[in-house]
């Protein structure tokens, strides 16, 4: 898998520290807890690489990292990480909804997430929310897209 573009994403953080801060928040929300070598292996990064972002996020006020203890989330590395978490979820369950496989799916989000303003993203919520309240229009654009 290629390198990671640094980029920034529209909140300020880097693309790199989203993707941290959005495995801790999952790993705790999943687990109750978050610790460097999970990080690093749902990265598929090194363990001192994530240390280094963690060290660098608990600078920013976005979490709280003990050595040898693991990582929490500050109040506002909660609200980032829910954020990262929702853009991904919304995006994963538009792109499924047209049926697209797996791999497919992951690899797109990735690409996309980073780059997503705040208004794409409730234009992007409410197309996914009428798509999954109207099976019939999802089955006719699924139709369209298959012709």
């Amino acid at each position: 898998m290629p390198a990671a573009r640094k980029t920034t994403p529209a909140n300020g953080q880097s693309r790199a520290s989203e993707d941290c801060l959005e495995q801790i928040y999952n790993l705790i929300e999943t687990k109750g807890y978050a610790r460097v070598v999970d990080i690093a292996r749902n990265l598929g990064i090194s363990q001192a690489s994530v240390t280094n972002m963690i060290q660098k996020l608990d600078a920013e006020g976005c979490v709280i990292y003990e050595r040898y203890r693991g990582v929490t989330l500050t109040p506002e590395g909660k609200k980032v990480g829910q954020a990262i978490a929702r853009r991904h979820d919304v995006l994963s369950r538009l792109l499924t909804g047209f049926g697209l496989d797996a791999e497919t799916v992951h690899r797109d989000v990735e690409g996309m997430e980073h780059h997503m303003s705040k208004s794409t993203l409730k234009v992007l919520t409410l197309i996914l929310e009428e798509l999954e309240g109207n099976a019939e229009l999802l089955k006719k654009l699924k139709r369209r897209m298959d012709s």
